[in-house]
């Protein structure tokens, strides 16, 4: 079957892959996470595709949804995330069902304890604000920043069983009682007309956090199956890099979304977990996360001369697609369609490693799930579902499917931007599932 010959239903039998089902669900809602999709859909596609114990990989991991579902279902999890912080918020999940949560539990006492006597007696705290973040008005204003050092104190305290559950509490909890708030990318509440937050109790919103963890990990270790398999691992490396430390035809499923054309800035909306957990200690180290980015940001491209699509990639409809998209606004400059093209050649080179690397992984006649999303850039729609889904089939897939769950989701940035899109002209933004088959 071509591409050509794929049928795109919005009848599809999946359901709505928003990562928005995640946030009242056990482990799933111990971090927020701005993109992503819900567990619903990683259980339909693990009932509809593999049978009997398997192992399903996730290229691009994040906060460990695929890794989760799959482990509780009783297959080996194995993903790739770049970022730092998603990855260790996913092995903490993944860790779950080892936590001793009586242990867990009898900490929370002291913690508060600790909390409180600190803020009665003024002491200074030990621990300091990472010198290298930077934000234009304060992260934390004077009252939180002084109770916000005094829970890492304690985590500093304590031993290995417990600092990175309460890490993650913190990190789970640490923008909440910030000066900055998700728009959806961080920005200063001011901005959009909240007030900022002069004091908060810090201790409360950690010591709920980690009770919900207890009783998460209860439940957890009760729905976990019983068979025996490997913990599921989370490499934090790139995919490109590290795919071929797996065994070739390995993998019996692959689930997965890898980040969308609209330059949404992942990396660096996660900076105050990034460096407040100490993950990053300067700039050189943001850059590198940019590096490994799939794609690239729009900021870094734009300023080269000319970024050509990988040879390999013949599809007419999408050279011309880029084309057209280089050919607006030429007298915006960079801003024009020429940075915006070079962003977009980018994006489907690493469409085209995308596809090698799970080609490599993948049985023969398995199953990868691509959850994806269209752009229109410079008003030029960019079906980036069909785009790759073409790249794949020149990769050693047959494209089964493309389905439409979701035939509209917010991208203001993208459509209404007249540096980035000009005018829509009524064009929606839809998100699709790309199902491949390893030939």
């Amino acid at each position: 079957m071509t591409t050509l010959d794929v049928k795109t239903r919005n009848g599809t039998a999946f359901r709505d892959p928003a990562f928005m089902a995640n946030r009242d669900t056990p482990i799933h809602r111990w971090v927020p996470w701005i993109a992503g999709y819900s567990k619903h859909f990683v259980e339909d596609a693990l009932a509809r595709y593999i049978s009997g114990p398997g192992v399903v990989l996730d290229p691009f991991a994040g906060v460990g949804t695929t890794l989760v579902e799959a482990d509780l279902a009783g297959h080996e999890a194995v993903g790739f995330e770049i970022n730092p912080y998603a990855a260790f918020a996913a092995q903490a999940k993944l860790k779950a069902h080892r936590l001793d949560p009586d242990y867990l539990r009898s900490t929370v006492s002291r913690f508060m304890a600790f909390m409180e006597e600190g803020v009665r007696s003024g002491r200074k705290p030990r621990t300091n604000p990472p010198g290298a973040f930077r934000t234009r008005a304060p992260f934390y204003s004077p009252k939180v920043e002084q109770k916000v050092l005094t829970a890492l104190d304690f985590i500093a305290g304590e031993d290995a069983r417990i600092a990175d559950f309460y890490r993650l509490a913190f990190a789970a909890t640490m923008v909440s009682y910030s000066n900055y708030s998700y728009e959806p990318s961080l920005g200063r509440k001011a901005a959009v007309g909240r007030p900022d937050v002069e004091d908060y109790d810090v201790a409360e919103a950690m010591g709920d956090k980690v009770s919900q963890m207890v009783e998460d990990a209860i439940w957890y270790r009760e729905a976990r199956d019983a068979r025996e398999r490997e913990d599921g691992r989370i490499f934090e490396q790139s995919f490109f890099e590290g795919y071929k430390n797996l065994e070739a035809g390995s993998a019996d499923l692959l689930i997965t979304s890898p980040p969308y054309l609209n330059n949404y800035h992942y990396n660096r909306n996660t900076r105050p977990h990034l460096y407040w957990l100490g993950f990053c200690s300067s700039p050189r180290d943001m850059k590198h996360l940019e590096e490994l980015n799939f794609g690239t940001y729009w900021q870094n491209a734009r300023d080269r001369e000319h970024v050509a699509l990988d040879p390999s990639i013949e599809d007419e409809e999408i050279r011309q697609a880029l084309a057209e998209v280089r050919s607006r606004n030429p007298d915006k400059g960079i801003y024009g369609g020429s940075g915006w093209a070079n962003y977009a050649a980018r994006y489907f080179n690493d469409c085209a490693r995308f596809a090698a690397g799970a080609a490599w992984c993948l049985r023969s006649g398995a199953t990868a799930l691509v959850v994806i999303g269209n752009s229109i850039l410079q008003g030029v729609p960019i079906p980036t579902d069909r785009f790759f889904a073409r790249i794949a089939e020149s990769r050693g897939f047959e494209v089964a499917d493309i389905h439409v769950p979701r035939q509209a989701r917010v991208g203001n940035s993208i459509i209404n931007s007249s540096v980035r899109a000009g005018k829509a002209n009524g064009r929606a933004l839809y998100e699709s599932i790309v199902e491949l088959r390893r030939a």
